[in-house]
């Protein structure tokens, strides 16, 4: 029996979802809202793609499209070419090296691992971001927008939790 076209299109559309979805919320983080300081407090959405598929489905999104879409962030967002891009891939390699631990725990566990795995990301990036500026930056920004992208982690995980039971089972 000969595989259809739509069949494989299917299968490459399930194997994709990752990346592109991890691709939707990095254009999704640099949309300019009409909020105030919005812009210096924003969740780092694709921060939050790379933890959650590198625990859950690491097969599906692996480190060349984490360069990638570091890349992508770097470019849109205006920030150094590079620093975005590192600091997505020291969080793959981390939760990779942690996944046996990660895998198969409770939310509550993912979520704490996510806090203190973005926690050291934020750190490095301002570190990182005050070496390219020659000047210590003010760290409350960088404070304020870890927080929110913890806050908001739980909503987006159940998000691609569904994302994953509905769409990507069948791989």
């Amino acid at each position: 029996m000969k595989i259809s076209i739509w069949y494989r299109l299917d299968i490459l559309t399930r194997l994709l979802t990752p990346f592109l979805l991890t691709l939707a919320l990095v254009i999704l983080n640099i949309v300019p809202l009409q909020i105030p300081g919005f812009s210096t407090v924003v969740p780092l959405l694709p921060l939050m793609a790379v933890y959650h598929w590198a625990v859950y489905r690491s097969e599906l999104l692996p480190a060349y499209g984490v360069f990638i879409i570091g890349l992508l962030h770097d470019i849109f967002s205006g920030s150094p070419i590079g620093i975005n891009t590192l600091v997505f891939l020291l969080v793959y390699g981390v939760v990779l090296w942690q996944h046996r631990f990660l895998f198969g725990k409770s939310f509550v566990i993912i979520w704490l691992g996510f806090a203190i795995v973005s926690a050291g990301a934020f750190v490095l990036t301002w570190a990182l971001n005050s070496l390219w500026n020659y000047s210590v930056l003010e760290p409350r920004g960088i404070v304020y927008q870890y927080l929110l992208t913890v806050g908001v982690f739980p909503a987006l995980a159940w998000v691609f939790m569904r994302w994953q039971q509905f769409i990507i089972r069948q791989l």
